[in-house]
C-alpha cells in the first residue's frame, strides 16, 4: 500500500501531466481536447471525492489544520465551477483555451498548497501508520469509484 500523501501526490502528478498535454492543444484539436478533458474530469472527480470523503474529514479533526482544510474545499468548488463553465463551451470556441488555462492555474495553485502546507500539517498530526491506514482506505474507495466510472 501507499500512504495517503503518496497516493495524493501520484494523483496530482497524473493530473498535471494531463493538463500540460491539454494546454498544448489548439482549436483544431477538438477530438484531443474532448478526450483529455473527459479524462481530467473523471480523474479529478475521483480525486476530489476521496479527499472530501476521507482525507479532509480526518485532517479537519485537528484544530490547527481546520482552516487549511476549509480552504481546500473552497478551492475544489472554484475548480468545479470553472469546469462546469468549460463544459458549456464548444471545444473549438476561441474562449475554450483561455477558460481551461484559468482552471489549470487554479488547480496547480491548489495542488502546490496541498503538497506544501497541508501535507506538512498531516505529517505533524498523523504518524506513519495512520497515514498508511488512510492511504489504504483512500485506495479502496478510489478503486470503487474507478470501476463505477469504467
Amino acid at each position: 500500500g501507499m500512504d495517503a500523501l503518496e497516493l495524493l501526490k501520484d494523483d496530482h502528478d497524473a493530473l498535471k501531466k494531463l493538463m500540460e498535454e491539454l494546454d498544448g492543444t489548439t482549436e483544431r484539436g477538438v477530438k484531443t481536447r474532448e478526450r483529455l478533458f473527459a479524462r481530467i474530469q473523471t480523474e479529478l472527480g475521483v480525486h476530489e471525492t476521496i479527499e472530501e470523503e476521507i482525507f479532509y474529514p480526518a485532517l479537519k479533526e485537528h484544530p490547527k489544520a481546520k482552516a487549511i482544510v476549509l480552504e481546500g474545499y473552497e478551492e475544489h468548488n472554484v475548480v468545479d465551477m470553472v469546469m462546469e463553465e468549460i463544459n458549456g463551451v464548444a471545444y473549438d470556441d476561441e474562449t475554450w483555451g483561455a477558460k481551461f488555462t484559468v482552471m489549470k492555474e487554479n488547480l496547480e495553485h491548489h495542488i502546490d498548497e496541498e503538497e506544501s502546507e497541508m501535507f506538512d500539517q498531516c505529517r505533524k498530526v498523523f504518524d506513519p501508520d495512520e497515514l498508511m491506514e488512510l492511504g489504504d482506505e483512500m485506495e479502496a474507495r478510489k478503486e470503487e469509484l474507478e470501476s463505477a466510472n469504467a
